[in-house]
């Protein structure tokens, strides 16, 4: 059985060490901290006024705009490098389980990562490398929450009810 971050290689295009290439140097130390918040702020307004995909918009309806571009760009900064801004304030990012809500299928992440693509090209304070290691990650990640996400349906779907459980209800 292939693994979660085997799966994400295989669907995402993206290997392992090409994803992870984020680690071989900090990104947070060389953009800034507000390289990071421009490109939450740049990705999320795009999400928010996508007017092509209602049903990719709709996934974000329960959030304000303002709360998904601090929760991004904190864990951004958190994961290349930078204080853990994010877990200082949410707890442990688990994103199989904070994404867990949201129908993560191959056309979300397709979706998400158009959305990302076009923010890193518009971001002139990151560099042409940095946004290459940065897409690999994303790319990779995207299909690792894909991954998880039909892993937990697969689970959902074959949970069998225990002997034991109640089948009416029981006497007073």
């Amino acid at each position: 059985m292939q693994s979660l971050q085997e799966k994400a290689s295989a669907w995402s295009g993206v290997d392992q060490a090409d994803a992870f290439a984020i680690d071989e140097s900090n990104l947070f130390e060389k953009l800034g901290l507000q390289s990071f918040i421009n490109l939450s702020t740049n990705f999320y307004t795009r999400v928010y006024d996508d007017e092509e995909e209602e049903w990719f918009r709709s996934m974000f309806a329960n959030s304000k705009k303002e709360d998904a571009i601090q929760n991004q760009y904190e864990f951004f900064v958190q994961r290349m490098g930078g204080p853990p801004l994010y877990s200082q304030r949410k707890g442990h990012p688990a994103l199989i389980g904070r994404h867990r809500p949201f129908p993560v299928t191959h056309e979300a992440a397709e979706r998400w990562l158009q959305h990302m693509q076009n923010a890193m090209d518009e971001s002139v304070d990151i560099d042409q490398d940095s946004k290459v290691k940065m897409m690999n990650f994303f790319r990779h990640t995207a299909f690792f929450l894909v991954a998880g996400n039909e892993l937990q349906n697969q689970n959902q779907n074959n949970q069998v009810a225990c002997k034991h459980a109640a089948t009416k209800p029981a006497e007073e």
